[in-house]
């Protein structure tokens, strides 16, 4: 095994790992069950109060 072989081994599959690792992420993003969390995150800086962690 030569450094051509090593080198188009780790390109073909390392494409199909980054891009079953982003439809993964596009997925999780869009779930419809994760809407909610992502919408009070959406608000956290239009908030007024103070967060727990912070002083004053």
């Amino acid at each position: 095994m030569n450094y051509e072989d090593v080198a188009k081994f780790a390109q073909t599959w390392g494409l199909v790992y980054f891009a079953l690792l982003f439809g993964g992420i596009v997925l999780y993003a869009l779930w419809p069950g994760n809407q909610k969390q992502f919408d009070e995150a959406a608000r956290i800086p239009l908030e007024d109060e103070p967060l727990d962690n912070e002083e004053g």
